[in-house]
């Protein structure tokens, strides 16, 4: 729990997004994946009005997730 509160976690987790997003080893619709639904999220948040999270959790909350997914998915290749 105190990790999430890390910015070294954070700045971390940003940095293997990044480089998952610049890698020529995952597909685009992986890719896609993350960045259309954070996209959205930041670009339509009146979609869901009664949603208490912010745009920057959310988007803390999928980089996390993408990066640990598509680590996990292309380790061999990464």
């Amino acid at each position: 729990m105190r990790k999430l509160f890390s910015l070294r976690y954070w700045r971390n987790t940003f940095v293997r997004v990044y480089r998952l997003l610049r890698s020529k080893d995952v597909a685009l619709r992986d890719k896609l994946l993350f960045l259309i639904p954070v996209i959205l999220y930041w670009v339509l948040p009146d979609v869901m009005p009664f949603m208490p999270i912010d745009d920057i959790a959310v988007t803390m909350l999928v980089a996390q997730w993408f990066a640990r997914f598509m680590e996990n998915k292309y380790n061999s290749k990464i």
